[in-house]
């Protein structure tokens, strides 16, 4: 009788010393809770609700209240961006 020699890369099952995406972020799986679609969903629409329209500065150049909404809307979408990172980081990869 002969023992059976594990398969090595089974689909589902981690070597050890290799780590898996994201274990080394915040809250990614093994360092707290795992990503919950609702409420990553509602964080990301929150943010982009602080967007609001556009405001029509009727075409004026150099009108330096362009260039503050331009730098708000552009931190605001950076946020967004990070809640996503961080949600993928999360997500188990197979």
């Amino acid at each position: 009788m002969t023992t059976p020699t594990p398969r090595p890369n089974t689909p589902g099952t981690a070597r050890s010393g290799v780590p898996l995406p994201g274990r080394h972020l915040p809250g990614a799986a093994g360092h707290g809770e795992p990503a919950d679609p609702d409420r990553i969903r509602a964080e990301v629409r929150d943010l982009l609700a602080e967007l609001g329209p556009v405001p029509n500065t009727g075409g004026a150049a150099g009108d330096d209240s362009v260039g503050a909404d331009l730098a708000r809307r552009a931190h605001i979408l950076d946020q967004a961006h990070e809640v996503l990172v961080r949600a993928l980081a999360t997500v188990d990869k197979i």
